[in-house]
């Protein structure tokens, strides 16, 4: 017996109980702060998110606080907020006209099924293929989707909303310099509100974007018939909350990530998403998913551990159950120029810079991601959209690196071609342009030792090839090919089956 094996699960074990003290008291105070902030700037955001749904404002409230709590304890990236969002709610619109509120809470449902599904999957490991590029221009992208919709807030209002919209960015900025004690995000809530309710300034408050609910939520389960029917009526928008949630998730993970320079499961993420939306749905709330805008802010006010997201979504039930009248009064400006803040922090401004020194396909990318997702409002399509195009530039180098070199035997009967690099559907073509099937030859020697043959264009274009040259009555041998090559070759190739130089000639 070794005695080493008795330190693998006490090693595990600490290992474990080191995370989850750092995850949820490493950083109590900074925390407790950042989560109140972030509270705050999410009771209008739900609010708005719930009217474009076409649902009750305590639709996007609820979901708000049960998906910030769960994902704090069920997801895979610390400090990221998680709550109803706009990319989700515009997926519900149709849906909520046409089936109402119970098939809303139906859909959310079964989108967090599918989104737990996806986790055991291990479909989080898809990031791997999302270039920096594309990264850059998600994060541009949003940073420019949350200054529009502050627009709404900056035009045809009043002088008194725009003198304190810039009083509060003045606080945001310099209060730092005084002191970071306190982030000072709060401190603009605080001060702005103080001042239009002692001198009774006349400006949009949080009250006026919708009633607060004055109750918990309660455990109900969606009344809808569990027939094929609905599965049919509410599979399409759930597939879609799923897959957007988890992509715009994902994305915010990978920006959190490099903001605290730490790491993150994304395949929990997947689940803790899931199983947060699932919960969700029979407490009469909205799928949701992570949120850049809140996170920066979590981020930027110091938050860094579990216990940010969770005391995010406690201080918001604590809000608007038990302190609605006092909050619905919390000015509008004061939140305006928040999330001013957040747009203006979340733009990479050095990507700008870059554009001249960085290649012109990644610029590209970059630029395409930012104008699909901003014409579109929908980050999946912009992210989509940065994904095939780095797809196309990178198939496209690859396949430049290919080429083919040939060799004449000293009779002049035999030639060698020598295949180099990879062999797919880009290169196809000017594979078989290296060839030249008129020569008159009695062998051709087809080197692929340093080239590999990835898919089913490239063996079509072997077969092509291989039978040209035999209808020229050469004899053909393909010398060299690795396993992988092999398989796939003896797998998907006709050119040595029965009859096919016969159905050849006969074209």
């Amino acid at each position: 017996m070794h005695p080493q094996h008795f330190l693998t699960r006490p090693d595990v074990t600490t290992d474990s109980l080191t995370t989850l003290r750092r995850d949820w008291l490493g950083n109590i105070r900074a925390d407790l702060l950042a989560g109140l902030v972030v509270a705050l700037a999410l009771i209008p955001e739900a609010i708005s998110f719930s009217i474009i749904a076409g649902v009750d404002p305590k639709v996007g409230l609820y979901a708000s606080f049960s998906i910030a709590v769960i994902t704090a304890i069920t997801g895979g990236r610390p400090a990221m907020i998680s709550a109803a969002t706009a990319a989700t709610a515009v997926l519900m619109v149709t849906l909520v006209k046409e089936h109402g509120l119970q098939y809303l809470l139906a859909a959310t449902v079964l989108a967090g099924l599918l989104q737990i599904a996806a986790g055991f999957l291990k479909l989080g490991n898809v990031m791997r293929f999302v270039s920096k590029s594309v990264m850059t221009g998600f994060v541009n992208a949003l940073a420019i989707l949350i200054f529009l919709a502050q627009l709404p807030e900056l035009t045809g209002v009043t002088w008194e909303t725009h003198a304190m919209i810039a009083a509060g960015l003045a606080i945001i900025y310099l209060f730092p310099r005084i002191t970071t004690a306190i982030p000072s995000p709060l401190v603009t809530i605080v001060v702005l509100t103080a001042l239009t309710l002692w001198f009774g300034i006349d400006v949009r408050n949080v009250g006026d974007m919708g009633d607060l609910p004055d109750t918990l939520p309660v455990f109900l389960i969606p009344d809808i018939p569990l027939d094929l029917e609905t599965l049919k009526i509410i599979f399409p928008v759930s597939a879609g909350v799923a897959a957007v949630g988890l992509l715009e998730s994902l994305m915010t993970a990978s920006i959190v990530d490099d903001l605290t320079d730490t790491r993150s499961d994304k395949n929990r993420e997947c689940v803790g998403q899931g199983i947060a939306n699932t919960a969700t749905g029979f407490i009469g709330g909205m799928a949701g998913c992570a949120m850049i805008g809140q996170s920066m802010i979590n981020v930027k006010s110091g938050g860094r551990g579990r216990l940010s997201t969770f005391a995010a979504g406690m201080f918001l039930l604590i809000l608007i159950v038990g302190l609605g009248d006092l909050v619905a009064r919390i000015p509008m400006p004061a939140l305006v120029a928040i999330m001013i803040m957040v747009s203006i922090g979340t733009f990479s401004w050095s990507s700008i810079r870059d554009l001249r020194m960085h290649p012109r396909s990644s610029s590209i990318v970059m630029l395409a991601t930012v104008a699909a997702t901003v014409l579109t409002h929908n980050l999946a399509i912009g992210v989509l959209t940065g994904v095939l195009l780095s797809g196309l530039f990178f198939a496209g180098k690859i396949a430049q690196i290919f080429r083919v070199t040939s060799e004449l035997s000293p009779e002049g009967h035999e030639r060698t071609y020598r295949v180099a690099g990879q062999l797919f559907f880009a290169s196809a073509a000017e594979f078989i342009d290296s060839f030249d099937f008129h020569e008159a030859l009695d062998r051709v020697v087809i080197d692929v030792t340093n080239a590999h043959i990835w898919d089913i264009s490239a063996v079509a274009a072997l077969d092509k090839v291989v039978m040209k040259f035999r209808r020229e009555g050469a004899e053909v041998d393909i010398v060299g090919m690795n396993k992988a090559s092999e398989t796939l070759v003896d797998k998907l190739a006709t050119h040595d089956r029965p009859g096919t130089i016969e159905r050849l000639m006969g074209h």
